[in-house]
Order: structure tokens, then sequence, then C-alpha cells
């Protein structure tokens, strides 16, 4: 058996209750939030519009790089076709000089 306790004073009862009174603030305020629906909507909409957002500038951002690349592709690739009729141009007239020059030698 356990000793009996003793009996509170008026100043430990009176802390008793604060303390009881400020647990249950607590309670009640947590349970009110989580019963305001509302307010929980709009955080959770406010939370997917913003992770949108990011997501609409990170592709944003990966469309421009994407085009950067293509267009420096597209320019890199006009070069060789321009360059390419001159090299043919280059190419034919070698193998012109190289007949005239042969039959030159063989007279």
């Amino acid at each position: 058996m356990t000793a009996p306790e003793a009996p509170m004073t008026t100043p430990e009862i009176q802390q008793e209750i604060d303390r009881t009174r400020e647990r249950l603030g607590e309670t009640v305020e947590e349970l009110a939030a989580k019963a305001d629906v509302k307010a929980r909507a709009r955080a959770k909409g406010a939370e997917v519009k913003a992770k949108a957002q990011g997501k609409a500038t990170e592709m944003k951002v990966k469309a421009q790089t994407k085009a950067t690349e293509v267009s420096g592709q597209l320019r890199q690739n006009q070069t060789v076709q321009r360059r390419w009729p001159l090299a043919a141009a280059a190419a034919g007239a070698a193998v012109i000089a190289s007949i005239l020059i042969w039959r030159r030698h063989k007279t």
C-alpha cells in the first residue's frame, strides 16, 4: 500500500488548473485547425500551384535550351551545305586539271 498523498494547497491547485487550461487550449486549437477544411484546401491549392509554376518554369528553361541547341545544329548544317558545292567544284576542277596535264604529257 502507498502512503496517502498530502492534500494540495490552494496555489498548487491553481497552477494545476492553469496547466490544464493551457493543454486544453492547445488541443482545441489543433482540433480547430484540423476541422478547418477550407483553410487546409486553400493551403493545399497554394502548394500545388507553386509546384506547377516551378515545373512550368523548369520545362520552359529546358525548351529554350533545346531550341538553342537545335538552332546551333541547323546553323552548322547550313554551313556544311554551303561548303559542299564549293568542295565539289574544287574536286571537279582538280580532276579536269589532272586529265589535261595527263593528256599533255602523253602527246
